[in-house]
């Protein structure tokens, strides 16, 4: 069993953001995160679980993915997701984010567990300094590209 333990953040919302997530199989231990200029919580709670699931190697995998957010996991774990794709995610925010975690979600057996952020577990909150972290290198963030593009379009930039 593979355990995964994943946060995101962002200062603002939208602003900076980051994710942090920790990969944890018996003495195996590593620890991911990276940043954007401008981007949302939600989607960086998102990327957390998709970096994570992309960094397994082989597939088939279970993994047990801890996170704080109940927009990640009741969207799994109620199957909303699914119903989503299904409709081509019409109306629903982070088309391109649901796309992705999809695509590397079908090749691992994956279970969510929900945690209470800010609540003392020791990986959550390593996660979640992972994430300030990483957003806090300001000067040196990506663009979150497909975030900005749509807020740009939003605000008639485009």
């Amino acid at each position: 069993m593979i355990e995964l333990f994943t946060d995101g953040a962002s200062s603002g919302n939208p602003g900076p953001g980051g994710y942090g997530t920790i990969l944890r199989a018996g003495q195996h231990y590593k620890e991911l995160s990276g940043g954007f200029r401008k981007t949302t919580n939600n989607r960086m709670e998102l990327l957390a679980v998709i970096v994570g699931l992309e960094a397994l190697k082989k597939p088939g995998q279970d993994v047990l993915v801890y996170t704080d957010s109940k927009y990640v996991a009741d969207a799994v774990e109620k199957k909303w997701v699914f119903g989503w794709a299904a409709k081509g995610f019409a109306g629903k925010k982070n088309k391109d984010l649901w796309i992705r975690f999809l695509a590397v979600y079908k090749l691992h057996n994956v279970r969510f567990k929900w945690i209470k952020g800010h609540a003392g577990h020791p990986e959550n909150e390593r996660c979640d300094r992972l994430a300030v972290a990483a957003y806090q290198q300001r000067s040196q963030l990506p663009a979150d590209s497909v975030f900005e593009a749509e807020c740009n379009k939003s605000e008639g930039l485009l």
